[in-house]
């Protein structure tokens, strides 16, 4: 039986509040929460912890998704590179310079496209946007 999920864009207002729905969704009966990394969620997804137990299969509906998509767009992800920047000991400056300058030329994913890589990469998980 398919497993069906809501995130609720309406709720999503900046990456904190992104991964408060995230949380509020997926980890509501666990007695931690993930952190705000696309690794953490890629993890998420995967399952064996929060709603997704395993390999079940799952209907992703998310609302309010072209408002999400454009707040995580462009503008967004070039503040996060930025903020990456500042963290040279901890992320490779080279590569954010090259995800950077894929961005400005068009052939980089914003954030939101890379949230969308993501569920993809996850075949168990059929994504349906409101």
């Amino acid at each position: 039986m398919t497993k069906k999920i809501c995130i609720n864009g309406n709720n999503i207002s900046d990456k904190k509040s992104l991964y408060q729905e995230i949380n509020r969704v997926f980890m509501a009966n666990e007695d931690w929460k993930i952190g705000e990394s696309l690794d953490a969620l890629n993890d998420l997804f995967y399952g064996g912890f929060g709603l997704i137990s395993g390999n079940e299969p799952i209907e992703l509906t998310w609302k309010n998704f072209d408002y999400n998509k454009e707040l995580f767009g462009y503008d967004f992800t070039m503040e996060f590179y930025q903020e990456k920047l500042k963290q040279p000991k901890v992320f490779s400056t080279k590569i954010i310079q090259q995800n950077i300058s894929a961005l400005e030329n068009g052939t980089g994913l914003t954030y939101f496209e890379m949230i969308l890589e993501i569920i993809a990469e996850h075949k168990n998980i059929t994504l349906i946007t409101e």
